[in-house]
Parts: structure tokens; sequence; C-alpha cells
């Protein structure tokens, strides 16, 4: 019997390997779909990515390539990136297929929505970092270049540096589902997180120095959509409790 009883569980371990290996190639045939239409597109994204930056420079001013290979690289890199965005909903969609039948029925009442509002809200974050971000920092940045000094970036460099931007802000947008998981799970309580707000508060701002060039507007370009979205998560996580009790209270009665 205990022979049995090990053979069912590495037979159960070898399903979930062949069903999480179903899942990642699904995921991966998304993404490679995507960069494959993406790819005649390269250089007109990347045009429009540099566009926030281009509207803010000189006229007469452009972008360099330091590196041999940056002029095809750089678009290919960004191609796969947006590529990537794009096919986040299927990859979470496999993500969800994988672990929902592990849930019980009131996990996934709460984690559904909670995984596509995160999708939501980290594409918002994205387009705020794009329209109003970007055109406030690098209008100030080529303000404050001194008298003589020709700005004129690298391309490669100017992806990595928008790039770090789309994922801070994509990712401080996340807050609100951040604060209903720790409700939800028991780890703290709105009253509690409310009692957290003068933190919260200088973290965001102190977050924004490090994440954004050093210059009032962008740091609390970022620091406000932080305690903002903070504030929203509490919110939410009071309905959240508010909800759950009545249903407590009639278990336990």
């Amino acid at each position: 019997m205990p022979d049995m009883a090990e053979e069912d569980q590495e037979l159960s371990f070898l399903q979930h390997l062949i069903e999480l290996r179903s899942r990642l190639l699904k995921a991966s045939v998304a993404v490679l779909v995507a960069l494959i239409a993406l790819l005649p597109f390269s250089r007109q994204l990347y045009e429009a990515l540099a566009s926030p930056l281009m509207a803010q420079l000189p006229e007469g001013s452009n972008m360099i390539a330091i590196d041999v290979a940056s002029p095809f690289l750089t678009p290919f890199k960004l191609t796969l990136l947006v590529a990537v965005m794009v096919a986040i909903p299927v990859v979470i969609y496999q993500l969800w297929a994988f672990v929902a039948p592990a849930l019980f029925k009131h996990e996934k009442r709460l984690a559904r929505p909670l995984l596509w509002s995160s999708v939501l809200l980290f594409y918002t974050g994205v387009a705020f970092a794009y329209f109003v971000v970007f055109p406030l920092i690098f209008g100030f940045l080529t303000r404050v270049a001194p008298e003589g000094v020709a700005v004129m970036t690298d391309i490669s460099r100017y992806l990595d540096f928008v790039m770090t931007l789309f994922f801070a802000f994509g990712i401080a947008f996340e807050v609100p589902v951040a604060t209903i998981i720790l409700v939800a799970t028991g780890i703290t309580t709105p009253a509690k997180l409310a009692g957290w707000r003068p933190y919260i508060i200088v973290g965001a701002f102190a977050l924004g120095m490090v994440l954004t060039p050093p210059d009032v507007i962008s740091q609390t370009l970022l620091a406000l959509p932080l305690w903002l979205l903070f504030e929203v998560g509490i919110v939410f996580s009071r309905i959240l409790v508010t909800g759950k009790k009545p249903q407590e209270d009639q278990a336990s009665s």
C-alpha cells in the first residue's frame, strides 16, 4: 500500500509538471506570435517611444547609436518587450488555468478579479508614465542642459531609462491589489493600514527619489499616485472585510 501511495504521488507530480510545461509553452507561443506580428513595425515602435524626448529636443537634434549593432538590436529589444506586454493577458490566463484547480471556491472568487485588475493597473501605470511623466521629465532635463551642450541621447541607454520608468510606474500602480491581498490573507487590517499612512507617504516620496530623475516634478508624479492608490486599496479592502463579515456571522450561526 505505501508503494502504491508513493507511485500515485509521483504520478500526480509528473502530471503537474506536464501541465506546467503545456501552460508555459502556450504562453511562450503567445509571446512569439505577438513578436512576429510586431517585428515589421519595430522602427515605428521605437519612433513612438522616442517621440516624448524628440518633442522636447531643440530643432535639428537627433538621437545617436554608440554601439555598432544598436540600430538593429535596440528596436528588436523594444519589440520583444512590447510583445511580452501585449501577451500578458494570455500569460495570466495560462497561469490562472494552472493554479485555479488547487484553489477553494472563495479563493477563486477573490483571485480572478485581482489577477485581471493587476493587468489593467499595470497597463494604466505604463500609459501614465508615457503620456504624463515623460513629457515633463524630458522637458525638464533638456531645459537644464548647460549652455553649449548638445543633448544627444544614445538609443540603447534611452530604452533602458524609459523601460525602468515603465516598470516602476507599472508596479507602483499594483498597490491596491497588494493592499487587498494583505487584508484578505489576514496579515493586516484596513485600520492598521490607515495607521501606516504617514510612513507610506514618506516611503512613496523616497521611492520617487530613487526611481526617477532628481527633480521634484517627476518624484511627485510617482509619489502621489502611490499614495492615492494606497488609499484606494484601503477603501476596497474595507469593502472586502465588510463583505466577508456577514458570511462569517452566517457560518458561525
